[in-house]
């Protein structure tokens, strides 16, 4: 029997998010900031993430999207993250998140070779060695989920 060539686009996005992050947790490659149990993801939020590993969530998101979706920069991905800012008794409007959150994320992921900024274009793009570690891990899951 054959086997098919199983990519990230092939796998539950949430699945795939906690398997990267416990994958980027376990091999200790991901230096975590100081700033890591402080920080607002963004201005209108009222406390930190209460996840003590939302870091790895929010780099393993990061890397699904440029997977999916490249050329992006920090600006557009500020936008995807964004939410809501409640403005009291006056009218809610959209509000991004903070960047340094997302440039420090997409920074770890360089340092990773997951991905690389496009020279041409401008944004990142995903690497040949990214995208081969991404597939891994999505067959892993593809193989658990239908017990192969």
């Amino acid at each position: 029997m054959a086997t098919t060539a199983v990519t990230l686009k092939d796998v539950c996005p949430q699945e795939f998010i906690a398997t990267y992050a416990r994958f980027l947790k376990k091999t200790g490659r991901v230096q975590i900031p100081k700033w890591n149990d402080i920080a607002k993801t963004a201005t209108y939020k009222e406390l930190p993430p209460t996840n003590p590993d939302w870091i790895y969530y929010r780099i393993a998101t990061l890397a699904r999207k440029v997977y999916i979706r490249g050329g992006d920069g920090v600006s557009t991905y500020r936008r995807v993250f964004g939410g809501n800012r409640r403005n009291g008794v006056r009218p809610n409007h959209f509000a991004d998140v903070n960047g340094g959150n997302i440039r420090y994320c997409l920074k770890q992921l360089q340092n990773l070779k997951v991905i690389e900024i496009d020279a041409v274009k401008g944004g990142r793009t995903i690497t040949a060695t990214g995208r081969r570690d991404l597939d891994r891990i999505a067959k892993q899951i593809y193989d658990k989920k239908n017990k192969i």
